[in-house]
């Protein structure tokens, strides 16, 4: 597992440097040009941070913390409720996934090694919560979540006696199954970041995409059947043990996008994204890359034709797949989700925020 006291917690001098004040406008990564976008932030009154968010609509959305903490608006984020559950607050889980399709509908998944890796699942909007999973392994750590539909999940760990470790769920999440996969067998050092929720995403039909990190190799795994069997291709993204792939999703069964790099060195705006016209067959660096290392990407838009790229040294945008980017905030934020229609919503440290602004295909 190498130094995963290290990566567990995310937080460094370095990252915690680089937590600057927002900013409306910010430089391209290019050249210059005003920024159509930028973040409505609302303060939560919580100090955690917001690893896990979940956009179910213009008004609802659910965010998952430290320390146990699950927020949920109805209003659009004009007021937060803390719907936490009670044994998790006692145990002061890391919520570093949550997926949501009500505002009564949730799971949430917490990270870390053994048991605090766990799955809860509300359906009266967080007033309560029955817990539906809870690692066994000790060497497992559980790090993203992925729903193909309303029924049918898959939720990866880092690999264990060097296989794929999964559990999954064809019932909304109320039961999980765990499961292996021999092959592709993982690389020495290799595991997924539970940065964002983000590095296990869905595409169209049953397929599936995982981002990996910690090797000298950052992969993009894929699966065309809900998680059962996977093929495995390299990407230009930085590795190492604080580098890989952080955050992926697709627009279309072949337009994708992945972000990360490495980040210890949260302003470095090299090796840090790719983008795929061939479902994730091969995989090509930008023109102009995000202006640092980006925990999470999405998709805005009418027609979910904008991409966002998140990270705490800023956000930046693509109209174009991918192939160049734009900075346009300062503002540090570690999670992204954006519904079907381009609503996005983004967490971070104490903060929840809104992507506003004038988002033309």
């Amino acid at each position: 597992m190498g130094n995963r006291s290290l990566r567990v917690r995310l937080v460094t001098a370095a990252l915690a440097a680089a937590c600057v004040s927002s900013l409306a406008v910010g430089t391209s990564s290019a050249a210059e040009k005003p920024s159509p976008l930028s973040w409505k932030v609302t303060q939560t009154g919580q100090e955690t941070r917001y690893r896990g968010i979940s956009a179910v609509s213009a008004s609802v959305a659910w965010a998952g913390g430290y320390d146990g903490t699950i927020l949920r608006t109805t209003d659009g984020g004009l007021t937060w409720d803390n719907v936490s559950p009670a044994d998790a607050v006692a145990a002061a889980l890391q919520f570093r996934d949550i997926e949501a399709w009500s505002a009564r509908d949730a799971v949430a998944m917490s990270a870390g090694p053994g048991e605090e890796s766990r799955i809860y699942r509300t359906s009266d909007g967080g007033a309560t919560w029955a817990e539906v999973f809870r690692n066994t392994a000790p060497a497992g750590f559980y790090d993203c979540m992925a729903f193909t539909d309303r029924r049918h999940g898959v939720v990866v760990s880092d690999p264990v006696d060097g296989q794929l470790t999964f559990a999954r769920t064809s019932d909304g999440g109320r039961t999980w199954t765990p499961y292996q996969v021999a092959s592709p067998a993982p690389l020495a050092g290799e595991y997924y970041f539970a940065a964002s929720g983000t590095c296990l995403a869905d595409g169209v039909g049953q397929r599936l995409y995982l981002g990996s990190g910690g090797s000298d190799t950052a992969r993009v795994l894929s699966s065309r059947d809900g998680g059962r069997s996977w093929t495995a291709v390299a990407t230009p993204l930085a590795a190492g043990e604080a580098a890989g792939i952080f955050s992926v999703a697709f627009r279309s069964a072949k337009r994708g996008i992945i972000v990360g790099g490495d980040y210890l060195l949260p302003d470095a705006a090299a090796d840090n994204a790719a983008y795929t016209t061939d479902g994730g067959l091969t995989w090509h660096e930008p023109t102009s890359n995000p202006a640092g290392y980006r925990s999470a990407v999405g998709y805005a838009g009418p027609s979910r034709a904008v991409a966002v790229a998140i990270g705490p040294s800023g956000s930046d945008y693509s109209t174009d797949g991918g192939r160049s980017w734009h900075a346009f905030s300062a503002e540090a934020l570690d999670s992204l989700d954006c519904t079907a229609s381009g609503v996005c919503w983004a967490g971070g440290w104490g903060v929840i925020a809104r992507l506003t602004g004038g988002m033309r295909d």
